[in-house]
């Protein structure tokens, strides 16, 4: 059964349309040197004595090898980021990640392993006919994992979109052992944003590609290891649910997917991969970016995955063309799941974010960000009890104070909210309050947010030259409020040499409590978590 969504409620200008004079933040994607001694920051009011951990952060530190240069922002090479926190101090170290393909550009000096938007050139030491038959090799999958620190039964991953991830130690920074997912399951990647239940139980989503076409894979982690004598983290994997692709041989690009306390919500989107422009790249010398694209004229198809029985519900849910990343949360109320995104109208801005793009300046730069369309929270009430007798064209919703719209009128100057987060511990898929994000003037985060969902009101910390990353929630001892904690975000000051600062807010005010100046430069990243050494024991004994 098809189930059409409406979400006209939603009121946004498309686009920022004549918006001038942005600074240049060329020196965000500048490559550094890593710092893996652990170094002293300056701090600036006071960092609250209760925060005891390491907060880790990863994105791409590298984006040039010898005298070839990476082509986009996804491509350089993973910088793994500690913000030591202890006793009111706060030291930082840096550590590039120990991947194979980081490993091999060192070693020949030149970008040997492709990546998402850079094509690996042939071996010029090869003579004319070897480097014409590397074309025809099929494309290897890199594992610069430069996305997000992930955790499975309590170990610590970096992770990207690849079939590989990296087991890291989260006091040290080293690189412990590489894992590739095909080794327990027969996918061909997994996001790198996985969701984890309240008993430790990880799921996660990633491809398969085979004769009868593409399949979404729905993946589960057992929360413990299987027995004292299996090592492997991922031992015990399993694929609970394979969805077909709407199109075999162009199955939809994903980030993330949303999670509720009994459903997997899996959202086909109309930004394709084109599997033969991949399979084909060498050949072309055309990148994987080459073979993502926008298709406007596609539905967007929700698809709800019982988690206890991997079963794929009959009813497919439909609405317009849109795009999405990153999931806020989701939860089951009477008879209803409920679920709260970020969304924009068109797909095409990852490719907009070439490095060439973010190191334009003036007139050249304001075009790259008028032409990209903005991000705003949207919400979707999927009704769970559909059948043949339900009505037609009629507001299924019967859910009181429980609004299609979740964005506040004032977040349009602030150019929409991406990179959300919410106190997860407590509230991933429970009905919430608050989330937070950064709100997205230019082509990175320029402010970070708090939306209050009860009067859509909203709190804003912003400073002009300074660009906070995504906002990390972290609760403070004994909490009984959901914002009872603290807000971490890592600032980055790209005209401003070696000023870069962790920011720390007051999550219930949104004031600013104290930030740690650190005296080396740092790009702007991706992803990050909280690691505290005390639950991480807990945890473990727990188990």
């Amino acid at each position: 059964m098809l189930l059409f969504l409406n979400n006209k409620y939603y009121r946004s200008p498309k686009y920022m349309e004549n918006v001038h004079g942005l600074p240049c933040i060329e020196r965000i994607v500048c490559s550094v040197d890593e710092t893996p001694e652990a170094i002293p920051t300056t701090i600036r009011g006071t960092i609250p004595e209760w925060i005891t951990g390491n907060f880790l952060r990863n994105g791409p530190g590298k984006f040039e090898i010898g005298n070839n240069k990476f082509n986009h922002w996804f491509d350089g090479m993973a910088l793994l980021h500690q913000f030591k926190i202890a006793a009111g101090q706060v030291t930082y170290k840096s550590r590039f990640l120990g991947s194979d393909c980081y490993m091999a550009n060192n070693e020949h000096r030149r970008i040997v392993v492709s990546e998402f938007g850079t094509v690996a050139m042939p071996d010029p030491c090869k003579n004319f006919f070897q480097r014409f038959l590397s074309r025809f090799e099929m494309p290897g999958s890199s594992d610069n994992d430069n996305v997000s620190f992930v955790t499975y039964k309590g170990d610590y991953y970096v992770s990207t979109e690849t079939n590989f991830m990296h087991k890291v130690d989260p006091e040290t920074l080293e690189t412990k052992e590489k894992v590739n997912w095909r080794k327990f399951i027969a996918v061909n990647g997994a996001t790198a944003h996985p969701h984890t239940d309240p008993d430790g139980t990880t799921y996660n989503m990633g491809n398969s590609y085979t004769a009868k076409g593409a399949f979404y894979n729905i993946i589960r982690v057992p929360s413990t290891k299987m027995s004292e004598n299996l090592k492997e983290t991922l031992e015990g994997a399993t694929v609970v649910c394979s969805i077909p692709s709407l199109d075999k041989t162009r199955p939809s690009y994903y980030h993330s997917f949303a999670m509720s306390k009994n459903y997997i919500v899996f959202i086909e989107q109309p930004i394709k991969i084109d599997l033969l422009k991949i399979v084909t790249g060498k050949l072309t010398g055309k990148g994987i970016k080459d073979a993502v694209y926008w298709n406007p004229e596609l539905e967007t198809i929700f698809h709800l995955i019982n988690k206890q029985t991997g079963m794929l519900n009959s009813v497919k849910y439909y609405a317009k063309a849109m795009s999405t990343f990153h999931q806020i949360n989701a939860w089951e109320e009477d008879g209803f799941l409920v679920m709260d995104i970020c969304a924009a109208d068109d797909g095409k801005a990852i490719n907009n974010y070439l490095i060439q793009n973010m190191r334009k300046s003036g007139e050249a730069l304001d075009e790259v960000y008028n032409t990209m369309c903005r991000v705003f929270p949207r919400r979707f009430v999927l009704p769970l009890s559909v059948n043949s007798k339900t009505p037609y064209k009629q507001n299924l919703n019967t859910l009181r104070n429980v609004t299609g719209c979740i964005s506040s009128e004032e977040l349009h100057k602030y150019g929409g909210l991406e990179f959300p987060q919410i106190n997860y511990a407590k509230y991933n898929t429970k009905p919430y309050r608050y989330f937070y994000g950064c709100g997205f003037r230019h082509l990175v985060g320029d402010t970070l947010i708090k939306m209050d969902l009860e009067g859509h009101k909203m709190k804003v910390w912003e400073h002009p030259g300074l660009y906070p990353s995504e906002p990390v929630f972290v609760p403070s001892p004994d909490a009984t409020e959901e914002d009872d904690g603290v807000i971490l975000s890592v600032v980055i000051t790209p005209n401003k040499d070696k000023s870069t600062f962790l920011l720390i807010l007051d999550a219930k005010t949104f004031d600013e409590l104290g930030r740690a100046e650190v005296p080396v430069n740092i790009p702007y990243g991706f992803h990050g978590t909280f690691y505290s050494s005390y639950l991480q024991k807990t945890f473990t004994e727990s188990k």
